[in-house]
């Protein structure tokens, strides 16, 4: 088989589109193409948009993974970092990766190539301009209900307050967090989820810690943050969690805010192996 590579360069506009793929040739080259072509034709301009990912030597179609990073309220300084580590992570996998900013990318034609989409730090707060409307938030939801994967980072709980659905989709809402990037102490409580396997029953670690709001998956709970630890008062604070919702599967970790979590083997493993449970590639007890 032989192999594609897109080159797109400045618009003339003052705005970068910078786009890469290198791909096998077949229905995923297809689809990323449609996508491309989808996202150009309609914005003009794609920020920071790439597509890779190597063939498996069987020729099995590779899975197609969307890292999303669109914010329309607090942008994290960490997020090119993380787009880095998580397009890094998913290749040595052998996944497809496609990362986007453009919301337009949510149709049912362009999703159809992928089979799990991280929502990586995609806040718009309480304020800023919801992306997920109409067309779009249609898209994703016939996304989630033909059984396809999310992954959720931090910020992707800081997002979309006026949708009900959404946030009964990631688990819960960010309500605040302490001042700050504490070291904090964390408890797995469930070590037997593809996420939490190779960590530690206890841990510590420094990132932006989240009080989350409305949870309501205490069913899969996977890691919990004592608030003494960083000097806060109260019970253990829902971290990391997973459920299936209306036919998809949900993982969800509020850590993610530092530039420093994305070289963190700790975190990346365990975003690894909620990003494998997300695919449906492993199945708990």
């Amino acid at each position: 088989m032989g192999a594609a590579f897109f080159t797109f360069a400045g618009n003339g506009s003052g705005r970068i589109i910078g786009l890469h793929a290198c791909m096998e040739e077949g229905r995923a080259l297809r689809q990323i193409c449609f996508l491309l072509i989808t996202i150009l034709a309609g914005s003009g301009a794609v920020a920071a948009c790439h597509a890779s990912g190597p063939a498996g030597a069987s020729g099995a179609e590779a899975p197609g993974i969307l890292i999303f990073s669109h914010t329309t309220g607090w942008r994290h300084d960490s997020i090119e970092t993380g787009i880095a580590a998580l397009t890094g992570l998913a290749r040595a996998n052998g996944y497809t990766v496609v990362a986007s900013e453009d919301p337009d990318v949510f149709t049912d034609e362009a999703l159809d190539a992928f089979d799990a989409v991280i929502l990586l730090n995609t806040t718009t707060g309480h304020e800023g301009e919801q992306w997920f409307i109409g067309p779009r938030g249609e898209a994703f939801q016939d996304f989630v209900r033909e059984g396809k994967g999310v992954v959720a980072i931090h910020g992707a709980a800081d997002s979309h307050y006026d949708w009900p659905w959404y946030g009964e989709m990631i688990g819960g809402w960010f309500e605040r967090h302490p001042e700050g990037t504490p070291e904090g102490e964390l408890t797995v409580i469930d070590r037997t989820h593809p996420s939490t396997i190779g960590l530690a029953k206890e841990f510590m670690r420094v990132d932006e810690w989240y009080w989350i709001q409305d949870f309501s998956v205490p069913d899969g709970l996977l890691v919990t943050l004592d608030p003494t630890s960083i000097g806060e008062a109260g019970g253990a604070r829902p971290i990391s969690w997973w459920h299936e919702f209306e036919g998809g599967r949900v993982f969800y970790t509020a850590m993610g805010h530092t530039k420093e979590t994305y070289s963190d083997p700790l975190f990346l493993d365990h975003v690894e192996g909620g990003l494998e449970w997300a695919l449906g590639l492993s199945r708990l007890e």
